[in-house]
């Protein structure tokens, strides 16, 4: 019999139309049906219940279209996710932390997230570096060194959080991480994203991330990234794999 793991999605997005596409980025790189996927959206749902989390087999938390985890004022959500994420980690439920995601999680374990200078931060599709302990990883153990993987942002972290296992980076920042004593792994790239769907985003948030000639560069410059989307199906793999040995 298949594994379909029911799964939590947390997303911090204000678009429909975006919100809907990192739902089928998540699904179709995961191999999970969306049927499977239900969703918590913090932006009308800011004091949703922690312990929901419960019900679930898995933690999957998307990017932002504009949020920062440094303006809490302004998103005063930020908390409250950073709470969900410490509850994962402490009842050890897996998690699959993507870019905005990545950002609180480094936050939830002590870590510090800084922002990039105006115009030198990573767009587009990048060559990430892994590191020894990414070998044996259950997530990263086949990943050829270095593969390319979309990312976007302009907060990053430089160092890795306490109690935490650095896998992957670039010159630029750090790009993922697991944490020491529990299935929570985070990503500063984009695991759902892949060329066709970051030439969409790029477009829709052009205003924020560069111009149309800088936009225009990273479409000419784009290439595949299977590589990094086959994380998520490892990352199921790896639940499939816990979910037999429970039984």
């Amino acid at each position: 019999m298949t594994y379909n793991p029911k799964i939590l999605l947390l997303q911090i997005r204000e678009e429909k139309e975006v919100l809907e596409s990192e739902l089928e980025g998540f699904s179709k790189h995961s191999g999970v049906s969306r049927e499977n996927f239900e969703v918590l959206d913090v932006f009308n749902d800011r004091h949703f219940d922690i312990e929901r989390l419960d019900s679930f087999d898995a933690l999957f938390v998307g990017g932002s279209s504009s949020a920062s985890v440094l303006e809490i004022e302004k998103y005063p959500f930020v908390p409250r996710c950073i709470e969900l994420l410490k509850y994962a980690s402490k009842t050890k439920t897996p998690v699959f932390a993507s870019c905005f995601g990545f950002q609180l999680a480094v936050l939830a374990f002590g870590g510090e997230i800084i922002q990039s200078p105006e115009n030198q931060f990573e767009m587009g599709i990048v060559d990430i570096a892994l590191t020894l302990e990414a070998k044996t990883d259950q997530i990263f153990r086949n990943c050829p060194n270095p593969f390319r993987a979309v990312s976007v942002h302009r907060e990053k972290a430089i160092n890795c959080p306490p109690d935490c296992i650095l896998l992957a980076h670039t010159q630029e920042c750090v790009h993922s991480f697991k944490h020491r004593h529990s299935p929570f792994w985070a990503f500063q790239f984009h695991p759902e994203v892949d060329e066709k769907e970051l030439c969409y985003r790029l477009a829709l948030y052009i205003e924020k991330y560069g111009s149309q000639d800088q936009l225009e560069e990273v479409i000419r410059k784009k290439a595949e990234t299977p590589d990094s989307n086959n994380l998520l199906k490892n990352f199921v793999n790896f639940l499939t794999r816990q979910s037999s040995t429970s039984l």
